[in-house]
């Protein structure tokens, strides 16, 4: 276990009263005291988002319609193919987000195309295809008379297998939520979120969320057709979003909310048989996002993991058969237990390695084995990255027949603590043979001779851009027993939960009980339902205070009695409710001697104006921070000259829709034509601001310029820019690198400024108070 486990204590605020008495109208029953300081602590000020937050009756979803012309295209098409009497393939994934993804379109579509007639599936195989189109499919699909093919939660990139398909006949529509290709796809329509700026409520949909606007658009357009309402999908709706870990805001957070009102009904009215077989093996009732997390979710996703080929889950998802289901859910949770086996198996021997690191001079963790099971890899690089604080890369060495046999290691890293783990690995692109994912989470592969040099290489990187690493446990409240027993838990529970869904953004709120002890500790290994032991260790204790005259139940996931300080302690938990043994618990995050590291609490001299900047301007006390920042030593600076004027730094900077990237380089091959027309000069404050991006995208897209014939000249930062595109001859591939360079530096210069729009103070001060000098700490 790492040695640098940081708390970090959210500072206290009192919310304003008309907030409590907001909650109190939403939900009479309960004080609304704690849940009012949590709102408040996490930026949610607005009344106007607040009652639809809570209450998911009084929020407006976003209309299908808001995709524009692309949905158009998308609901045109469908409606030719349903008039021609077309076969349209659904194009799914393998994850828990792309199994419901699919089983969306395909109750959803099955509406108005004849299932295994008109409309199919198809689902890669993990271990054999990875992610995505492939020829192979594709070919399959044209041979068999298909006309159209519908992916989710996948395609944005397959531009050469799309073009493939044109050639073949059939005509694509993407619907996903993944990275976006510098220039539109040549596809009948694509549907994705990432489309959207970051503070749109669309913005964060996941695979099945786009796929349910794909289905709820053709619902509006033929309303005369099904037979089924648009809500019977909400549940599988709820399972892919949950599971995916996207950030549960906007639209995302009232789909969830009501797909886990439709789940939960599936234990009665078992609507859908599959989804009730596997809450039953997995003792959950449906109605808490933690029965996807931690039940559904997983299970779904050791199918593939496990055995490579995932397509029965969607029949598992969808089919009526009660006897199928059954069967199904059984084969589902087998591969679940032998997951769970090979994920502990696997976790045991990276654990082992690290031992032999020195993790002092490590930043980033880069493992490798030829014996590791690829599926459950990024489990296991998840786990030790929130272990240790670092981002962890766990490779799989394989010889590939067919290749000369090469040896190869894939793989898959997983970040932590908003490092942004995709710019990481990218940074030795030339060590890989191929890479993809998003800052917190990647796949990757490369010759195993240079794994060495990777190692090397994305050490040194991070050792660059960042800080220290330390694993860290966040508490937002400070409680008594007495406060959390009251009603047995089940006050405190009733008014927690109206935060659900958490999940990214929204975490699950942990408490800080002081001069706590522990009595009746105890544990054990869980059994499966058979009996046999798996090797899964839980450890039971109550939890005692002097506030409290008896104790409280609680339990420990995968630590043994021992680890239990004796005496008087400090403890983080998580108050949950056992549907199993039907009472109220806590979950222990975290714990330690009461006597040793007090806790740290994060710096109090910063506030959140972002959604208020007006209240901060008038106040004398107050720094105001009204440019977003492009990095953690901006952040710095400007506690530093808060600190010096003796002021609260107040971060009032505004979030602004990013322009697509692509159309910023026309943007500049634009000005650069007026300018050179003109013969005028332009500064380069002037331009940046014009183009809505930085001095390190701009001079990019200045050589840019240069590649495509233009003159460049800088004159004490004017910018004097002549000659012509035409002047100087250029291959397709010239420009295509042209424009790739400054599309790749003023994403990243956006992704830079999204981070720091949404990240919160509280981390924002715990990053502050880390790299702070201890002679020189922020008041």
């Amino acid at each position: 276990m790492p040695t640098d486990l940081q708390w970090h204590l959210i500072q206290t605020v009192t919310p304003p009263q008309w907030l409590i008495a907001d909650i109190q109208r939403v939900a009479p029953e309960i004080s609304g005291q704690y849940l009012a300081q949590l709102l408040w602590q996490r930026g949610i000020h607005d009344p106007q988002i607040i009652s639809g937050f809570l209450d998911p009756n009084q929020y407006q979803p976003t209309p299908a319609s808001a995709f524009g012309a692309e949905m158009e295209q998308a609901i045109q098409r469908l409606i030719q193919a349903r008039d021609r009497n077309q076969k349209v393939a659904i194009w799914g994934d393998f994850d828990a987000d792309g199994i419901t993804s699919t089983a969306v379109l395909w109750d959803g579509l099955g509406q108005f195309f004849t299932q295994n007639h008109s409309l199919s599936y198809t689902i890669p195989n993990r271990i054999t295809e990875s992610h995505g189109l492939n020829r192979p499919g594709i070919e399959r699909l044209a041979a068999q008379g298909y006309q159209l093919i519908v992916t989710c939660d996948t395609g944005s990139t397959n531009l050469s297998e799309i073009e493939y398909a044109q050639e073949l006949g059939l005509d694509v529509i993407i619907t996903d939520h993944h990275t976006l290709p510098p220039e539109r796809p040549p596809v009948t329509a694509i549907i994705n979120s990432r489309y959207f700026p970051s503070d749109h409520p669309l913005a964060h949909l996941s695979g099945v969320a786009v796929a349910f606007k794909l289905v709820e658009a053709l619902y509006l357009a033929l309303p005369e057709v099904p037979q089924q309402p648009l809500d019977h999908l909400l549940d599988l709706v709820a399972i892919g979003l949950i599971a995916d870990l996207v950030a549960l805001k906007g639209d995302c957070r009232y789909l969830a909310q009501r797909g886990i009102q439709q789940l939960q009904r599936q234990l009665t009215q078992r609507t859908r048989p599959g989804i009730a077989k596997l809450l039953e093996l997995c003792k959950r009732n449906g109605d808490r996002p933690t029965d996807i997390s931690f039940g559904l979710g997983p299970r779904i996703n050791a199918v593939s993991r496990i055995h490579g080929e995932a397509s029965f889950c969607v029949e598992l998802l969808t089919s009526k058969n009660p006897a199928r289901c059954r069967q199904l859910a059984e084969e589902t949770e087998l591969a679940n237990a032998r997951r769970k086996s090979l994920q502990k198996d696997v976790l045991r021997q990276v654990t082992r390695k690290l031992e032999q690191l020195d993790l002092s001079t490590t930043s980033v963790i880069v493992l490798s084995d030829p014996q590791w099971p690829i599926g459950v890899l990024g489990l296991v690089a998840g786990q030790i990255a929130q272990t240790y604080g670092r981002p962890t890369i766990l490779l799989c060495e394989e010889t590939v027949a067919g290749k000369g046999n090469v040896c190869l290691a894939r793989g898959s890293a997983r970040s932590v603590n908003q490092i942004d783990l995709y710019e990481l690995v990218h940074s030795q692109a030339n060590l890989l043979t191929s890479f993809g994912g998003h800052p917190f989470a990647a796949g990757l592969s490369l010759p195993v001779a240079n794994i060495s040099l990777l190692v090397e290489g994305i050490n040194q990187q991070a050792r660059q851009q960042a800080s220290e690493p330390a694993a860290v446990v966040q508490a937002d409240l400070v409680m008594t027993l007495d406060d959390v027993a009251i009603d047995g838990g089940r006050s405190l529970f009733k008014e927690l939960k109206l935060l659900e869904p958490c999940g990214m953004g929204n975490p699950v709120p942990k408490l800080l009980i002081r001069n706590c002890w522990f009595d009746q500790v105890w544990n054990k290994n869980i059994k499966d339902r058979k009996g046999n032991k798996v090797q899964y260790i839980k450890t039971t204790f109550t939890i005692c205070d002097d506030s409290c005259e008896s104790g409280f139940p609680g339990l420990w996931w995968g630590h043994y009695k021992e680890e239990i300080p004796t005496g008087s302690c400090d403890a983080i938990v998580e108050l949950d409710f056992n549907a199993y043994e039907r009472r109220y618990e806590v979950r222990l995050e975290a714990v330690r001697p009461a006597a040793k590291h007090p806790t740290q609490t994060l710096n109090s001299s910063i506030v959140d104006w972002r959604q208020n900047p007006d209240e901060a301007e008038p106040n004398p006390n107050l720094l105001v921070m009204d440019r977003c920042p492009d990095s953690w030593a901006t952040v710095q600076s400007w506690a530093k000259q808060a600190q010096t004027v003796g002021k609260t730094l107040a971060v009032a900077y505004q979030g602004s829709d990013a322009p697509d990237a692509v159309a910023v380089w026309k943007q500049l091959v634009g000005m650069a034509k007026y300018l050179a027309r003109l013969e005028k000069k332009g500064s380069r404050a002037l331009l940046q601001a014009s183009l809505k991006i930085g001095p390190q995208a701009l001079q990019v897209g200045l050589e840019s310029l240069q590649v495509y014939g233009f003159t460049v000249c800088d004159h004490n930062n004017l910018i004097q820019i002549g000659g012509k595109p035409s002047a100087k001859t250029l291959t397709s591939e010239e420009r295509q690198q042209a424009i790739l360079q400054f599309v790749d530096a003023v994403r990243e210069e956006q992704f830079q400024q999204q981070f720091f729009q949404a990240v919160s103070v509280e981390v924002m001060g715990g990053i502050i108070a880390e790299h702070q000098d201890p002679d020189d700490a922020i008041p």
